[in-house]
């Protein structure tokens, strides 16, 4: 049973709103969108990060699955452990996407779900976390912002049914706090973070962790740059540290942990190279008493389906995970329910989903139109 051929697509798809983080403004979504087809005639998919240049580099890889088998993962990734060091972030995304692609055909042929063969289910919903940024208040004040925003935020959980909401903070550290303040005034019971995306100084991360000890966050994500300077909040200041920025290879673990830098480590199928890789993360952060949960980097229904199967099957990754998925006005497969701020597990074979060609070829049209959009 042998790949047959490997095809690679980029789409581009729109959110329902501007989402603002503290070094970009964005109004939709560059994936990668691959498929594997074996002899058989059955197919795997895969989805991942950004567009064109790690669309290339899938292509390449891609053309050198054929012949071999999907099962042949670990050889697969034995023959390409240098392509992260020479490509970095691409290299991780374009070996992900082409993972996951095998994990689906693999779950097809052995008639099994992908949470199956990553253990089984230790859940069958996975809470979502509720997205909050500057940009869901355009018209408010900047002294009405932390109202408005707060007001925002209630209503998102009213409506959605979350149980965590994380706010995109920004380079204005202490408006971030005014906003934390009055989220949490509003919301006493929600489980809120804070992800400026190492946007604050050591020094502002320690003036406003201090400042926000009272408001009881479930976790501050990479206030500032690096290990170092994340074990100095850390030493400084009672509120949990969370990166996605300063530990992203296992090269980086020891030293997090020597330096006690961090307490959480958002894993990523995409951002680390691989469904296995992630789990072998969460064995990782098990064995060092670390927290884990799962960042985002824009998840159509595709790369959904991966981390619903690799949280449905992970005891450690029990907090409500970063996703976008709700954000996205549409989606290239049969769209995925959220309900009472979950999703579900998905149960069929492989990864669960079905792709909507028809979709696919007008939102891959639609990136020949405006080329990528995000990096």
């Amino acid at each position: 049973m042998q790949i047959r051929s490997v095809d690679v697509w980029v789409v581009n798809l729109p959110l329902t709103n501007p989402f603002t983080s503290s070094f970009e403004t964005k109004t939709g979504e560059t994936r990668t969108v691959v498929r594997i087809r074996l002899d058989d005639g059955i197919e795997g998919w895969g989805e991942t990060m950004w567009g064109q240049p790690v669309a290339a580099l899938a292509r390449r890889l891609g053309d050198e699955l054929v012949g071999t088998s999907p099962f042949d993962l670990e050889a697969f990734h034995a023959r390409n452990a240098m392509v992260p060091f020479f490509h970095g972030y691409l290299g991780y995304a374009a070996l992900a996407a082409l993972d996951v692609a095998c994990w689906d055909a693999i779950g097809k042929i052995t008639a099994q779900p992908l949470v199956n063969l990553l253990g089984g289910r230790v859940r069958d919903r996975v809470p979502l976390t509720a997205l909050v940024t500057r940009a869901d208040a355009p018209d408010a004040a900047d002294r009405d912002l932390p109202r408005a925003l707060a007001e925002h935020a209630a209503a998102v959980v009213d409506g959605g049914g979350f149980t965590a909401v994380k706010l995109k903070g920004t380079r204005d550290v202490f408006g971030d706090v005014a906003i934390l303040r009055a989220i949490r005034d509003r919301l006493p019971e929600v489980n809120l973070r804070v992800d400026p995306n190492a946007a604050w100084s050591v020094p502002d991360s320690i003036r406003a962790g201090v400042q926000l000890e009272d408001v009881d966050l479930e976790y501050l994500e990479d206030p500032c740059t690096g290990l170092e300077g994340m074990a100095q909040v850390r030493s400084k200041v009672r509120i949990p540290l969370c990166t996605n920025m300063c530990v992203v290879r296992f090269e980086d673990f020891a030293p997090a942990v020597r330096l006690g830098s961090v307490d959480i480590i958002h894993g990523d199928v995409y951002k680390w190279g691989g469904i296995t890789v992630t789990k072998n993360l969460a064995a990782h952060c098990s064995t060092f008493g670390l927290g884990m949960n799962l960042h985002s980097g824009g998840e159509l229904g595709i790369a959904t389906a991966a981390h619903l199967a690799v949280v449905g099957s992970t005891p450690i990754l029990d907090r409500a995970i970063d996703s976008m998925y709700y954000l996205h006005a549409d989606d290239i497969i049969e769209p995925l329910e959220l309900a009472d701020g979950s999703l579900t597990v998905p149960t069929g074979p492989g990864l669960g989903v079905n792709v909507d060609e028809d979709k696919l070829g007008y939102f891959a049209a639609l990136n020949d139109k405006e080329g990528d959009l995000t990096r």
